[in-house]
């Protein structure tokens, strides 16, 4: 038994140009655990809802393996984490997302991601989020795709609206126990910049695996 054929996100391989969207298999963990450990971003600043950088380094590899661990154990086609690895030039360099549930009524999710220190300011944020946006509407069919950013994020949003995101309302969350203005966003099908094509592999297999294609028989 191919582990592909028992659960098809591990086929799912996503190209574009340089850059690569790979299935987050065991064998990736202790890279992107190296990535994630060597900086994600100012220690003095957060911009993630969930500060899941703040651990300890003794305890964040044992953290972001029980994450990726339990986002494969939690699938179901009402709810879904889809998490792949960035590969950039042949590196791996970070993880782009996309969460959804009730996806086969809403046709919408959330994309997430986060980049290596040492890989900001080179455009690699932009590339992937136009590919997996590329995917989701290309491919799996969706009407809407919102992501969500802190208001003193500026490259987070500056990403966004190159992407063709638009503001969508914003909401106070409680980020390290203080208030923070959190900017939501939304994309649709006719507003995506995209960037260069994507080239797609088992896609078929994921759609099946979420729900699309037996809802269509």
């Amino acid at each position: 038994m191919d582990l592909r054929d028992a659960f098809p996100p591990f086929g799912l391989r996503i190209e574009a140009g340089p850059l690569v969207l790979r299935p987050i298999t065991d064998d990736v963990l202790p890279t992107l655990i190296d990535v994630a450990a060597a900086g994600v971003h100012d220690p003095n600043r957060m911009p993630f809802s969930y500060p899941w950088t703040d651990a300890s380094p003794d305890r964040l590899p044992t953290n972001f393996v029980q994450y990726h661990w339990g986002t494969r154990t939690r699938w179901s086609t009402n709810a879904w984490a889809l998490d792949l690895a960035v590969e950039y030039e042949g590196e791996i360099v970070g993880t782009q997302g996309f969460t959804t549930h009730d996806y086969l009524v809403t046709r919408t999710g959330e994309t997430g991601s986060w980049l290596g220190l040492a890989h900001h300011d080179r455009g690699i944020g932009t590339r992937m989020r136009q590919a997996i946006c590329a995917f989701v509407f290309d491919h799996l069919d969706a009407e809407e795709i919102t992501s969500a950013a802190f208001a003193d994020n500026p490259a987070s949003l500056a990403v966004s609206r190159k992407v063709g995101y638009r503001p969508d309302g914003r909401q106070r969350l409680n980020r390290r126990g203080e208030s923070a203005v959190n900017q939501r966003l939304v994309l649709a099908p006719e507003d995506l910049v995209r960037g260069e094509p994507i080239v797609v592999t088992g896609v078929e297999a994921f759609r099946s695996f979420i729900g699309l294609d037996r809802q269509e028989s």
